[in-house]
């Protein structure tokens, strides 16, 4: 099986548990024991290494899990976090004064705009939120006080794909970093090595990939990690969003498999998209030659994973969408849930719920319908009966009908 860079990173890593196991040990304990005061001392610090004092600083079984995501992404090192927020947020407030500036995609998870448009702007900290395929537009909202352009590299929920190697032209050309959350596409595009400064995940999705682990992770150099976790100053360290070690423990096991199962969600999610377009659906995602920006996705792809798990559908109406959804879950074709990267199709009128921070009228700008359905795609062993299910529940609601399809 071949397998890129990133995945062959991931499965290098090997650690021993304290008895010869073959997971390493996980660290359940809050606190640390010193031999000496002095090291103590010097670990408040940051000046050692390996030491460890208080969990909420850092502990072994977390720091495995960075070690692996660092080697996921190709940065020097990683930090995680208890939430995908919660390393959204230490990012943007260790970037960020009062008074600075930042340039965000329009399109985004409805917490993180939320955060950025709500949140910041008591502190004086305020967002620009623009078109991020139109690099021009980027540039033209460029101060003196910008501290960072934030995009997603495939937006939540209209996926739209970022330029990643334009981005960082231009974040470089005006010494500013490029942060970008990488949660839709983890292997089929490497963030870092196409420029990105900051990577970040929600480890909750696709990485971990069971729907039983809220987590997040940024990916960046051992400076801006270490930054983070300043018992002084950083934005990590002081919001006190730690992940629990028990749950590193879990993460990094189902790391293993990333891998196999990104190349099934996305060979699933190609073979459903291209059936709906042929049935006349509006249907998006990236691997359509019919998508806006698919040539940007291809340039910067990794083409062993292909183009992901999440694809849209626009029935038209919220009513038609959330008619179809619970047809479908009674048909056992998925869960009308929220989140991504499960075994099973979730489902989820995003307007009304993972975007509903959004207001109304900027939806409607940015394209964001009623009618609109992202779904993540599953694993399913026989795409092509899912497919027929699906149908079925579409023509039994009259879907298909209103766009000329036979029954």
């Amino acid at each position: 099986m071949h397998q890129n860079k990133a995945a062959e990173g991931i499965q290098a890593l090997q650690y021993f548990g304290e008895f010869g196991g073959v997971n390493p040990s996980i660290s359940d304990s809050s606190t640390y024991t010193f031999l000496s005061a002095k090291t103590m001392f010097d670990t408040f610090e940051g000046n050692t290494e390996g030491c460890y004092l208080y969990s909420r600083h850092s502990s072994p079984s977390n720091l495995y899990l960075g070690e692996a995501l660092a080697a996921l992404e190709g940065t020097e090192s990683a930090n995680v976090f208890a939430s995908g927020m919660g390393a959204i947020s230490a990012v943007l407030m260790q970037l960020c004064n009062a008074g600075d500036h930042i340039i965000s995609s329009r399109t985004i998870y409805g917490g993180t705009y939320a955060f950025m448009k709500n949140f910041l702007k008591n502190y004086n900290i305020h967002t620009s939120f623009v078109d991020i395929t139109k690099v021009e537009n980027v540039a033209a909202q460029i101060t003196e006080n910008t501290k960072c352009i934030y995009c997603e590299a495939v937006s939540n929920p209209l996926l739209e794909v970022a330029d990643i190697q334009a981005l960082s032209r231009l974040a470089k050309k005006h010494g500013i970093p490029l942060v970008v959350d990488n949660t839709f596409s983890p292997l089929s595009i490497s963030a870092a090595k196409l420029g990105a400064d900051i990577v970040i995940h929600s480890l909750t999705k696709f990485i971990n990939g069971t729907s039983d682990t809220v987590a997040g992770a940024v990916c960046a150099s051992t400076d801006f990690c270490l930054a983070l976790k300043d018992v002084n100053d950083g934005a990590g360290m002081l919001f006190g969003s730690t992940l629990d070690s028990l749950r590193a423990a879990s993460i990094l096991k189902n790391m293993r498999t990333l891998h196999i199962r990104i190349k099934k969600h996305s060979e699933n999610t190609l073979y459903l998209a291209t059936q709906f377009e042929k049935d006349g659906l509006k249907v998006v995602y990236p691997g359509l030659t019919s998508h806006p920006s698919h040539h940007i996705f291809q340039k910067q792809m990794d083409t062993n994973y292909g183009f992901g798990g999440l694809m849209t559908l626009d029935v038209g109406s919220l009513k038609k969408a959330n008619s179809l959804m619970e047809l479908m879950q009674k048909k056992r074709l998925g869960y009308l849930a929220v989140s991504l990267g499960f075994y099973k199709t979730l489902f989820s009128a995003p307007g009304s719920s993972t975007s509903s921070e959004i207001p109304e009228v900027e939806q409607r700008e940015m394209g964001l319908t009623d009618g609109l359905i992202r779904f993540s795609i599953g694993l399913d062993h026989d795409i092509h009966q899912t497919y027929l299910s699906m149908r079925q529940c579409m023509e039994q609601l009259g879907i298909l009908r209103e766009v000329g399809v036979p029954a």
